[in-house]
């Protein structure tokens, strides 16, 4: 799903990373800017980008921002995917189906 070497956790304290696996999109935001010791991710379905996903439809978590705290979100990600494998599939085929309907 997800490389930690591709994001650089001290990275999040100046932009945050986005990214979305089979129907699952995920967000990753520094807590506090330059002097961020935290970090949250987001999921949520596709197909609309994060701030046009109502909250309701949005669960997220914290971490440190440190290694270990990527390494923790991470699999935190991937549980979340498994868990719930059904409905990020169904997001990722329904995806084109939602936006027409619009």
């Amino acid at each position: 799903m997800i490389d930690k070497k591709l994001i650089p956790y001290s990275g999040l304290k100046k932009e945050p990373f986005s990214g979305s696996h089979h129907g699952m999109r995920y967000f990753f935001q520094g807590d506090d800017g330059k002097s961020s010791t935290t970090f949250t991710v987001y999921i949520y379905p596709e197909p609309w980008c994060f701030e046009e996903t109502p909250e309701e439809e949005k669960e997220k978590k914290s971490f440190p921002l440190s290694d270990e705290g990527m390494d923790d979100a991470i699999a935190w990600l991937w549980d979340q995917f498994e868990t719930e494998k059904s409905k990020w599939l169904d997001a990722a085929k329904n995806t084109m189906h939602i936006v027409n309907h619009v």
